[in-house]
């Protein structure tokens, strides 16, 4: 009798372990939905995620390092197979890619870098190239003058990037004197209202003399344009942003707002979901092509090409990819 009890138990261990193979539980820790574009992320990716056979589960941690890391661990002891983290706090989320590997589970940063840990993957926008093609748009638009810098919270490994591209194009104006940079800040969180108060200080420190901003994302552009409508200067003074967010889509189309930088989130989102899914069952995933050191290793990354949108070619992109 009881040798059939436990050829039983063991039987049913084995189909539960097949079933958790076969539908692998998938985390998702979201850093916060404090811009739009966050939302649309967490749906490609559950939608991904499901298509392939897994188990999405999420977690949003409303800028909360701490919460994010409680999190994490919460869906560890749930069973889940991948972690796939953005993260609050760069440098502090290492301690989710230790508490992940003490229990053999693979993590993957998403649109974020996680700094000093042995993180397994990688797949984001080339972020230096999204600076790039904001300053070389507005210079373009805006060739001489005086330029604003608004960065995104120094905290976060893509202001850095960001900024490192926004200077790839425009050190070598400043060289030539053709353009100055009057003003540059890195924001506290990538708000609305950070691009609202820095835009200001902006505009005070030039007396109003600003022909160009760039802002580190599309919701401190809509705070930049706020400050720049409150001075009659809306329209006037070239502004980039970056995430082609419907707000600033519509900026764009009323002249308000003369870039913004698409990073094909639906192709980024399915791609970490089809990583995520391959390494839970244990299949082999797409050959990755880029490392990024994080500072304590390369780590093996998926990039996903960027795009300038303006007015011009709105339904070219921002359209075309189902938005």
């Amino acid at each position: 009798m009881k040798t059939t009890i436990f050829s039983f138990l063991l039987l049913a261990g084995l189909i539960f372990a097949g079933c958790s193979n076969k539908h692998p539980k998938i985390g998702f820790l979201v850093h916060s939905f404090e811009s739009p574009r966050w939302q649309n992320d967490q749906k490609y990716f559950v939608d991904a995620v499901k298509q392939m056979g897994g188990v999405p589960l999420v977690k949003v941690a409303d800028n909360n390092a701490e919460m994010q890391l409680e999190q994490a661990k919460g869906l560890i002891n749930q069973g889940v197979k991948v972690l796939v983290v953005i993260p609050v706090n760069q440098a502090t989320a290492a301690k989710i890619v230790n508490a992940a590997h003490e229990k053999g589970i693979q993590v993957i940063a998403y649109d974020r870098l996680i700094n000093n840990c042995r993180l397994d993957y990688y797949v984001s926008t080339d972020n230096v190239r999204v600076g790039e093609i904001q300053a070389a748009y507005l210079s373009k638009v805006k060739p001489k003058g005086n330029y604003a810098l608004i960065g995104g919270p120094p905290n976060d490994n893509n202001s850095r990037m960001l900024y490192i591209g926004q200077l790839n194009i425009l050190q070598p104006l400043v060289e030539r004197k053709e353009i100055k940079i009057a003003f540059r800040q890195f924001a506290n969180h990538w708000t609305t209202d950070e691009g609202y108060r820095l835009a200001k200080d902006g505009l005070d420190s030039v007396a109003n003399k600003l022909d160009a901003i760039i802002c580190a994302n599309d919701a401190m552009a809509i705070g930049a344009i706020k400050a720049l409508k409150e001075r009659g200067l809306e329209g006037k003074v070239a502004v980039a942003g970056q995430d082609a967010d419907a707000p600033n889509i519509q900026q764009i189309m009323k002249g308000n707002q003369s870039v913004t930088v698409f990073k094909r989130i639906k192709t980024m989102a399915s791609t970490a979901a089809e990583l995520a899914v391959h390494l839970a069952k244990k299949e082999p995933a797409e050959p990755y092509l880029s490392t990024i050191s994080n500072g304590e290793r390369l780590v093996p990354s998926y990039l996903v090409d960027a795009v300038a949108v303006n007015e011009g070619n709105i339904e070219m992109t921002f359209v075309a990819e189902g938005n």
